[in-house]
């Protein structure tokens, strides 16, 4: 399904992309990809793969989105989108799981980097839970959901309006508010919360400080943004800053897999940019070793609330063996005494007619 906007000389191109996979069992479990898809006259397609292990090893579903005619482009290619990926819930579509959960992601597909997407979709557990709704009759459904500007150039119209059209970057907007919830970093942003950063675009007021701080450190930084549009750079430092923000903003006990899955999608979004992040790399990957940390931390807690719980327990019990040795102590009284009683009875004895 796809729908245009027109505005001025740029189109907004949208449209969803639908993969129904039959007999999934049957397919390759690492590496699945999907029919080509033409959405605004550009080709995509799908990736599925099953096998990658998260922080906590757990098996993870993947699912990515990709350029889907790469070998016919010409050098030096480039295309930009908003997206997001979704896995259907069969047994009810409410329940369906896409990512990010609100909102899209910004991305610059390339030769270098034609496929983006999220490596930690789901749990393979969940997907093959049949209670789930996920995978029915040997059935799932992938969805990915899409939109990217176009800009018409007209170089002279003629009797068959003929003009030129090539594609344009998207602005990830630090106003953007569907975004900001997604990834679930700072709040709705106003104009006047917007600051000039070193002439290369209006950033959040917020992030500034951090930019200047890693920018004075990594000069390389600003170098890499001089041949880029101001559009572009407004994108990629913004990427940069909600990253660094999140690092300093999110505690250790706050690195859930949510977290963590939130961090993933901010370091992909970055790494889309170009910039060198050698220096910024191990501080993410200890970022990610933290939820580590807090699932062990998690389980530890969990561990004291079991111990606490037996003892509590183990306290009733001994509680209710001590009124039962009583009680058993006073029934064995009782039956001591009837067998005492009846001992004394001859029960050959005649009964007599008291004469």
């Amino acid at each position: 399904m796809e729908k245009i906007r027109e505005g001025n000389q740029n189109q907004l191109v949208s449209g969803t992309l639908k993969w129904r996979i039959e007999n999934f069992s049957k397919m390759d479990k690492e590496k699945l990809y999907s029919q080509v898809f033409v959405v605004g006259g550009s080709k995509w397609r799908m990736l599925l793969c099953q096998g990658w292990k998260d922080t906590n090893l757990a098996e993870q579903l993947s699912l990515y989105l990709g350029v889907g005619d790469v070998s016919t482009l010409p050098k030096e290619w480039s295309r930009f989108a908003h997206f997001s990926m979704t896995l259907v819930n069969q047994l009810d579509t409410k329940n369906s799981k896409t990512w990010p959960p609100k909102g899209s992601v910004p991305q610059e597909f390339n030769e270098i980097n034609s496929e983006w997407g999220f490596t930690s979709f789901m749990p393979i557990s969940e997907l093959y839970d049949k209670s789930a709704g996920y995978l029915v009759n040997d059935v799932c459904i992938v969805e990915a959901n899409l939109n990217f500007p176009i800009k018409v150039e007209h170089q002279g119209t003629d009797a068959q309006g003929s003009g030129q059209v090539h594609t344009e970057p998207p602005v990830a907007s630090p106003t953007d508010p569907s975004l900001a919830r997604a990834l679930g970093e700072v709040p709705n942003t106003t104009i006047e919360e917007l600051v000039d950063f070193r002439g290369l675009g209006q950033i959040e007021k917020v992030f500034v400080p951090l930019l200047e701080g890693v920018c004075n450190s990594h000069p390389e930084l600003i170098v890499c943004m001089h041949k880029r549009s101001q559009k572009y750079s407004e994108c990629a430092f913004t990427a940069l800053g909600r990253l660094l923000h999140f690092l300093k903003t999110t505690k250790v006990k706050d690195m859930t897999l949510d977290a963590c899955n939130r961090l993933e999608l901010l370091w992909e979004e970055l790494e889309s940019f170009k910039f060198d992040l050698a220096w910024l790399k191990p501080h993410v990957e200890s970022a990610f070793d933290m939820t580590r940390f807090v699932h062990k931390a998690g389980r530890l807690k969990r561990l004291r609330d079991d111990v606490e719980a037996l003892a509590n327990e183990l306290k009733r019990r001994r509680a209710a063996l001590a009124a039962t040795t009583i009680d058993h102590a006073v029934v064995k009284k009782h039956l001591t005494k009837a067998e005492q009683d009846i001992n004394g009875i001859d029960m050959d004895g005649p009964l007599g007619y008291g004469i």
